[in-house]
């Protein structure tokens, strides 16, 4: 059988799981990652792997046993809350979930462990790509060093270095972004705040802001602060002062319970914004010989909970594609891109915070708890 040398650029979720499918194939490949190494950078929080789409990706590479094992138990439960505090939602873990929720290191962790040594070429900052022709391509790397490719596949994310050789597109400020923060120890240190949040996760939700906590592993609370502000008012804050940007964010909640407020004011990291880029919904592109993209790189979207499960997904159906026609690699191609378009314009019916209309007037917890009772009834 033929093989394709492949050259991944990204060792993400999607760019792991598109290499850790092809080692299972036989099919050479080489991933090129701008990270130092496997630590050098906390790698997110929790993530909830869903059973129609990550969970198929971990099917197709052959690791649903190592993933079970990560699976943080009864962090499915969740709650809505009203901006008093009120609970006026609340749904038990009982086990049935079909979103079971891992650490997103650890799940990492997972798809490099399954990797021979060496697949994954650390500290390689892409800063260029160029075509040669012929469906080749070369990459070039920070440092003046280059490789060339028959198959170059761009799993590089938002900002990514290879998908100006299929489209123009460049992903644009939704006007929302996210201010992380980290509370720790929490049932002891913050009782309000855990009491609150509870086992899984709480969703208080409002018209242009919202509130979004997780339990994490152990003792640790994580929030999402979700605000609909242009940047250049976030600009205006130093989020270089944990105690100042903690307080102007919380500003923002003036007349909120103190449990949710606390989120915000007490956390024991450093607030880090994170803006929400989009690509343009149903982004395509002509085929170009040589060359694809994957997960965020392809189809980035303001978070929805199908972000890494989709990336995944795209690295598991490449893979199995590429396999499946080991010697007509551009019907491979062909044949995986459009079924990633269609994957990835396809509206999301249901998604919990319902990111896309948070500065809505119908960003409202009544409105989210509708949403969640009609989409069990169906």
């Amino acid at each position: 059988m033929a093989t394709t040398p492949v050259t991944i650029i990204g060792a993400g979720l999607g760019g792991l799981t598109l290499a850790r499918v092809l080692h299972v194939h036989g099919i050479p490949v080489t991933v090129y990652e701008a990270e130092a190494s496997p630590a050098a950078r906390t790698q997110g929080g929790m993530l909830d792997i869903h059973d129609y789409n990550g969970q198929l990706a971990l099917e197709a590479a052959g690791l649903m046993e190592e993933f079970r094992a990560i699976v943080l138990e009864g962090r499915q439960a969740m709650r809505v809350l009203d901006t008093d505090g009120t609970v006026l939602f609340e749904e038990a873990d009982d086990g049935t979930g079909g979103r079971p929720e891992v650490m997103r290191g650890e799940l990492r962790d997972i798809l490099l462990g399954s990797l021979p040594a060496g697949t994954v070429r650390w500290g390689h900052k892409v800063s260029g790509t160029r075509a040669l022709g012929d469906g080749r391509h070369e990459v070039t790397f920070a440092d003046g060093s280059t490789v060339e490719t028959g198959l170059l596949v761009g799993a590089d994310g938002a900002w990514s270095r290879v998908r100006p050789l299929l489209t123009d597109a460049v992903p644009e400020y939704t006007g929302t972004s996210c201010v992380d923060i980290y509370l720790y120890e929490a049932d002891t240190r913050h009782p309000a705040a855990a009491k609150a949040v509870g086992g899984g996760s709480l969703m208080a939700p409002s018209p242009g802001q919202e509130i979004f906590a997780h339990r994490e592993s152990g003792d640790t609370l994580h929030t999402y602060v979700m605000l609909s502000r242009p940047q250049e008012w976030f600009a205006g804050i130093d989020f270089t002062d944990a105690a100042a940007a903690g307080t102007r964010i919380a500003a923002e909640f003036e007349g909120w319970a103190p449990e949710l407020t606390a989120l915000i004011t007490d956390g024991d990291t450093t607030p880090v914004l994170r803006p929400y880029h989009a690509l343009p919904h149903g982004l395509r592109w002509e085929r170009v010989p040589g060359v694809t993209l994957l997960g965020d790189a392809a189809h980035l979207q303001a978070p929805n909970g199908e972000g890494a499960n989709l990336a995944m997904l795209d690295g598991a159906e490449l893979g199995k594609a590429l396999a499946a026609r080991p010697d007509d690699v551009e019907a491979a191609l062909a044949e995986y891109e459009e079924g990633m378009f269609v994957r990835s314009a396809e509206t999301v019916v249901f998604e919990g915070a319902d990111i896309h209309e948070i500065d809505s007037e119908h960003n409202t917890a009544q409105r989210l708890i509708s949403l969640f009772t009609e989409h069990d009834k169906g």
